[in-house]
């Protein structure tokens, strides 16, 4: 199974974030509105006030954010997370499109900072990190024990200041220096091109601007003697959930997105919006380990449809909704509030997708395949399910 700890604030937005309201009842509650629980938790900073040989020297601030910290990490999610106030500015930031770092997508994967891909033309592509190194350290401070959290922030900084990562990359035995420059990452997630008349697309992931500039592109490409798209959906992490659902509106006529559980058990339907561009042309879709959360969604959503055939090798396997709450000093909890599943009912979660055809191919290699499978499609009726599962 795989398991990350699937949050950061230079993710280019791992995460799937909704509308979706949350509670959080008890059936037992004190005075203080909280479970009598937590009665023990003001006893404890009473006792460290009162008997502490360096009580001057307490930090109450710092203390309550342990203390939440250490409540989130008993939790035992690894997509719920604090965030402190800078970092939660830095998310809201590049959720609309730009950041300041090196420009790679990270995780904590069995214990260890990995790189799950780098940005297209990002600083870290053009030094040589690739999808599954793994960080050793940081400025030479060991990531081991370390938070995503804090290991992006280490990252991160002003552009045109360098960061050294020691790097082990995957396969080999023994790790790399790497020294690379920050710059500013925009966070352009749509990238395309015609392959003679069959039409590539690139979705690197889901921003508020998403939505604009694949409805631009799609607009270009039908006016163009066209007779299929490539839709590559590789080393895409997610993003922003109604991004998500604009994007398969452009592909699909009409239906269901996803079935979303919330925390009380209800079952919510997200369906298509009307007016798709591109509902009938032949499709299909490339995905790897590195297609997580909003681009399964996508994926799966098109084939449960028969609308798109998946190629390439089993996505991640991040199939909950993510929310974040703004706390009144500033910070936030980012808090998993609902599971996803594709319109047939499959669970994702820690299973990914399986492609209908399972590739070995990469990067171009697998791109002049999908075309050369279109191309023998070329004159097939496209078959397309519009059920309401």
């Amino acid at each position: 199974m795989k398991r990350l700890k699937f949050f950061s604030a230079m993710l280019a937005t791992l995460l799937i974030l909704s509308s979706f309201g949350v509670s959080c009842a008890f059936k037992q509650e004190s005075s203080s509105g909280l479970p009598p629980e937590f009665d023990v938790v003001g006893e404890a900073w009473n006792i460290l006030l009162e008997d502490h040989v360096d009580k001057d020297k307490l930090d109450a601030e710092k203390l309550s954010r342990a203390a939440i910290e250490g409540m989130v990490q008993a939790v035992g999610d690894p997509y719920t997370a604090y965030l402190d106030s800078d970092t939660y500015r830095l998310q809201l930031e590049m959720l609309k499109g730009s950041y300041s770092g090196i420009g790679a997508h990270i995780a904590i994967r069995e214990g260890q900072l990995t790189i799950i891909a780098p940005i297209s033309g990002s600083p870290a592509e053009r030094g040589g990190v690739k999808a599954g190194d793994r960080i050793l350290e940081i400025n030479g401070e060991s990531t081991s024990g370390m938070t995503l959290t804090e290991a992006v922030l280490k990252i991160q900084g002003p552009p045109d200041t360098s960061v050294k990562l020691l790097v082990l990359h995957k396969g080999d035995t023994g790790p790399i220096e790497m020294e690379i420059t920050r710059a500013e990452i925009e966070l352009e997630s749509v990238f395309w091109e015609m392959r003679d008349d069959i039409a590539y697309i690139k979705l690197s992931h889901f921003t508020e601007r998403t939505n604009g500039e694949l409805t631009l592109a799609l607009e270009d490409i039908l006016s163009r003697d066209v007779t299929g798209i490539v839709l590559d959906l590789r080393g895409n992490p997610g993003g922003l959930l109604s991004a998500t659902v604009d994007a398969v509106s452009q592909f699909l006529a009409e239906g269901v997105v996803a079935n979303v559980i919330d925390a009380e058990g209800k079952y919510t339907a997200l369906r298509v919006k009307l007016g798709g561009l591109a509902t009938e042309l032949p499709l299909i879709v490339l995905v790897d380990e590195g297609s997580a959360s909003a681009s399964e969604i996508l994926a799966g959503a098109l084939r449960d449809h028969g609308r798109a055939k998946l190629a390439g090798s089993t996505t991640f396997g991040k199939g909950s909704v993510s929310t974040i709450r703004q706390l009144r000093d500033g910070s936030a909890l980012c808090v998993t509030i609902a599971r996803w599943l594709t319109p047939r009912g499959k669970p994702i979660e820690g299973a990914g997708l399986t492609p209908d055809f399972v590739i070995e191919l990469e990067g171009s290699d697998l791109v002049d395949w999908a075309v050369n499978y279109l191309g023998s499609q070329a004159g097939m009726p496209v078959s397309v399910r519009c059920e309401s599962f």
